[in-house]
């Protein structure tokens, strides 16, 4: 059974990462357990956020890199091709909007592991 928080929750949890802009909140992937930012997928596929921004937290990085799929034993940071919108129901978050429905979603990263990521994408771009 997927952990529950209203949107105002989601956005609570995600603005305590302290990234700054919402475009390096992070995520991390049910299956590889890469942690992923919309920054990432605006590097990897050259669109603007609004583009991608119903991509993040949803789909794995790998989807945008070609990554694809998962091999056990990969370490994280490769990215895979999961994605919410399948069968198999192996996230452990769901955002319930006002009017109740439940929304599948990436584990949303800790402040340490955004900031870290956020740092290192920063670091990876210079």
């Amino acid at each position: 059974m997927a952990e529950t928080m209203t949107i105002p929750e989601f956005h609570a949890a995600l603005k305590a990462q302290g990234v700054g802009h919402h475009m390096h909140c992070a995520f991390v992937c049910p299956i590889c357990a890469t942690v992923q930012s919309g920054a990432d997928w605006m590097r990897a596929t050259g669109k603007t956020f609004e583009e991608i921004e119903p991509k993040v937290g949803f789909s794995c990085i790998g989807r945008g890199t070609g990554a694809g799929e998962h091999r056990r034993g990969t370490p994280p940071g490769k990215g895979c091709n999961w994605t919410l919108g399948g069968f198999f129901r192996l996230h452990k978050l769901e955002v319930v909007d006002a009017e109740g429905k439940n929304h599948p979603m990436f584990e949303i990263a800790t402040p340490e592991q955004a900031q870290a990521h956020k740092l290192a994408s920063e670091q990876a771009a210079a």
